[in-house]
């Protein structure tokens, strides 16, 4: 049976039971939601279509209206059914894939600026590696930091030598 009301023939494919269709477009929501929640800049690296996108930036407006939202994320789904999704799937993979590697280079960064407070030697070998970065400043954050922690004070100076080290590491 075609749905004459949106020329929609979703639910012809034969060998599919109405379960499977029914997961299917739910999976599909699924994947508009992600594609809402992502920022324009996140979009503009994957492959999508002119509507496709103008529904994406419609979602952004709606963002405050809950129960307009889920409509139109349905619609979104609904979109995305006649489309070769091949290649959104691989584009989503890879912004997952750089999320992930970034979140945890930020680790590393967060655990080195820990051992740094801890021992003296980590700040020794961190310089000979990094002979750019400016000793008098990492040392005076370093004891800084140490004294907001004693103190139980507001973490400035922690969060500073954060920002210090964090491009000597990124750009290794």
């Amino acid at each position: 049976m075609t749905d004459f009301i949106n020329g929609d023939t979703w639910d012809e494919e034969e060998g599919k039971s109405k379960s499977q269709i029914k997961r299917e477009m739910h999976a599909l929501q699924d994947l508009g939601e992600e594609l809402v929640a992502l920022s324009p800049a996140a979009r503009a690296k994957l492959p999508l279509d002119e509507e496709l996108l103008d529904a994406l930036e419609l979602a952004d407006r709606l963002s405050k209206k809950r129960e307009a939202l889920r409509r139109h994320i349905q619609f979104i789904g609904r979109l995305m059914r006649d489309r070769d999704l091949a290649e959104l799937e691989r584009g989503l993979a890879v912004l997952r894939n750089t999320n992930q590697a970034a979140t945890r280079q930020f680790h590393r960064i967060e655990q080195l600026r820990d051992r740094m407070l801890e021992d003296n030697d980590v700040v020794t070998e961190f310089i000979a590696e990094h002979p750019s970065v400016n000793t008098q400043q990492l040392r005076q954050l370093i004891r800084n930091a140490k004294k907001e922690q004693e103190k139980q004070q507001p973490p400035k100076a922690y969060r500073e030598l954060f920002q210090l080290i964090k491009p000597l590491i990124l750009e290794d």
